[in-house]
């Protein structure tokens, strides 16, 4: 077989439309990194700061990595149970008790997977079937498409719209029919840091209802809050619970994001459909992060109210610096790692053109809001000029870049 032959082979399988639908595969029809590897190979290459990926600089808890290492030492380090270690159950039961006032059975309502990104993948496995339709908001973190592609699912968009990424009742309720499955819920929101009212969340909760859907909610930002922002899981909506999938991890709570520690609650029922799928991807992983996570879930108020304050602060330290050295507009989020800029004011490029020259001009990457978008369609045009930066760095990073930000 020929180099090109083996190329329309591999481009003929199934893999590849998930890729396309993932907006993976370029002109021609040949595989294209992610939007956040082609940004991270821009920051190497260049020596740039990397605002693109979400991922923290700044070091884990002491006393999480203490419980981790001792772990290790005293041989905590083959297969955990499938379900996940008995200390991290409880502790995930007792966080949502103890946050929400949700009650939970830790031997039959929870699963601990491989990150968030996991539980997203085995909830979708399990409970869509193809042609399915499942609804999701826009933008999007980039992994729920190629998932629902994957489960053999049709996704259907609720616009989201800047500066403040509202969306109509009326978007809500026609993408809802009896076609659809489910619904992904990002709240707090990735890209845009928005957190949905309770109005909101009773909006979807009862389309979800009126169709039958179950709602798939990833709350891994719930507790990076500003501002007195405040986090409702859609679980607590009345009626909502035994139709939900929660989804949350370790990762950004506690800047472990490399550890890949996640976990789900549902009614019992769904958690072991879930669970069946889980048990044949990694079926489990990160034994001696387990009871690391177990102890941080622990962790007094004073921790979690101390995390989002010092994010805050270099969330404005960004956030300024972006409006004051650099000139553009900028939308302060409410939730989460990342400040969207409107580069409009400084280029006449699309931010995906922009951001590939940004390395270059000052020596800073950021990912464009397009590319979490459906590619060409209306939101991925009113978002044209949206780029994200994370701010989930130390001040020190943050600080070099916003120097470097007055090069625009």
């Amino acid at each position: 077989m020929s180099e090109g032959q083996l190329v329309n082979d591999l481009n003929s399988r199934p893999w590849n439309r998930v890729a396309a639908a993932a907006g993976l595969v370029d002109g021609d029809g040949r595989m294209a990194p992610t939007i956040f590897a082609e940004m991270s190979v821009l920051a190497g290459r260049t020596g740039a700061v990397n605002l693109g990926q979400g991922a923290p600089d700044t070091p884990a808890p002491a006393a999480v990595r203490e419980v981790a290492k001792r772990a290790i030492d005293d041989g905590v380090n083959q297969y955990a149970p499938g379900q996940g270690h008995p200390a991290l159950l409880d502790a995930i039961a007792g966080h949502q008790q103890r946050f929400y006032g949700i009650d939970l059975d830790p031997a039959s309502e929870i699963l601990v997977t491989t990150g968030a990104t996991e539980a997203i993948a085995s909830t979708l496995l399990a409970l869509i079937k193809p042609g399915d339709e499942v609804v999701i908001f826009e933008p999007f973190y980039d992994s729920y498409v190629a998932m629902i592609e994957m489960a053999g699912g049709v996704r259907r968009t609720v616009p989201m719209r800047a500066p403040d990424f509202s969306f109509g009742a009326a978007d809500v309720r026609a993408a809802f029919s009896d076609r659809t499955a489910a619904v992904i819920v990002n709240n707090p929101h990735n890209p845009s840091g928005k957190v949905f009212s309770r109005d909101e969340l009773t909006l979807i909760a009862g389309e979800a209802a009126r169709v039958g859907a179950w709602i798939i909610s990833d709350e891994v930002y719930e507790h990076l809050l500003f501002d007195g922002a405040t986090h409702t899981p859609i679980a607590t909506i009345p009626g909502a619970a035994e139709r939900t999938v929660t989804i949350s991890s370790a990762g950004k709570t506690f800047s472990v994001t490399g550890w890949k520690i996640g976990w789900l609650h549902a009614p019992a029922p769904i958690t072991a459909a879930i669970r069946a799928v889980k048990q044949f991807l990694t079926y489990t992983s990160g034994a001696p992060f387990q009871p690391a996570i177990a102890e941080a879930l622990s962790f007094s108020d004073d921790f979690f109210i101390g995390e989002a304050e010092s994010l805050a602060r270099r969330r404005d330290l960004l956030a300024t610096g972006l409006a004051e050295n650099a000139g553009v507009d900028v939308v302060t989020p409410s939730a989460g790692y990342f400040v969207i800029a409107d580069v409009s004011s400084v280029t006449s490029d699309d931010a995906l053109t922009f951001c590939r020259g940004l390395p270059a001009r000052c020596g800073v990457v950021a990912v464009p809001v397009m590319a979490l978008c459906t590619p060409g369609d209306e939101v991925a045009e009113r978002m044209r000029a949206l780029v994200r930066f994370a701010f989930c760095k130390r001040t020190s990073a943050l600080e070099s870049a916003v120097s470097r930000l007055k090069e625009l």
